[in-house]
């Protein structure tokens, strides 16, 4: 049907890119498989590019290791479609177009109603398994990742950065990498509650 627009569609037409092009984005830096990465990744479906912003699942896994990373990278991705579908069935203002045109405002509407999901979970949590929370507290961490406010004085927003940017989204050799150090770490840290 002309017109419909699908993930890929509103991908094309999507500002998601433009504070990291520009350089206003929050820093990220973590490691995996021993490698250190500064862009945060995105889990998609095999519509997208390969970039090293967006990490696909393995369509036809060959071997243990890569069939575990199908059924993690799904499964997550799956996770957070769900918790998507949630909130917008929850709340209005997430599921209808937004009505507000600034970016701040829009974000503050949605960290709003993720916490008040939360706190609708927390008031029911007595019929829910208890997890450990201890990962996500602020503070001193032992993880591996970081993610800093932005500090737009260190890349100014001229042509020649946002070309090195733009280069660096779209590197196919670093999707790459960062595929297969996932791949790996996945594998090391689940890969043998696969036999048990």
């Amino acid at each position: 049907m002309t017109g419909t627009l699908n993930d890929i569609n509103v991908f094309d037409r999507s500002p998601i890119f433009d504070d990291i092009l520009q350089g206003r984005a929050p820093r990220v830096q973590y490691v995996v498989n021993g490698h250190q990465y500064d862009m945060a990744y995105y889990l998609t479906d095999g519509i997208y590019p390969k970039w090293s912003t967006f990490i696909q699942s393995i369509s036809l896994p060959q071997g243990p290791k890569a069939e575990l990373f199908a059924k993690v990278q799904e499964s997550t991705r799956k996770d957070v479609e769900r918790a998507f579908g949630v909130l917008q069935s929850r709340f209005a203002i997430v599921k209808n177009p937004a009505i507000l045109w600034d970016k701040k405002q829009i974000g503050m509407v949605m960290r709003t109603c993720i916490i008040l999901h939360n706190m609708v979970v927390e008031n029911e949590r007595n019929g829910y398994t208890q997890y450990d929370t201890s990962e996500f507290e602020e503070g001193t961490s032992t993880r591996s990742s970081n993610v800093d406010a932005p500090n737009t004085s260190e890349m100014p927003p001229n042509l020649a950065n946002m070309l090195l940017i733009r280069t660096h989204l779209r590197d196919r050799q670093l999707h790459e990498r960062l595929k297969n150090d996932l791949v790996e770490n996945i594998w090391n840290k689940f890969g043998n509650d696969e036999d048990e």
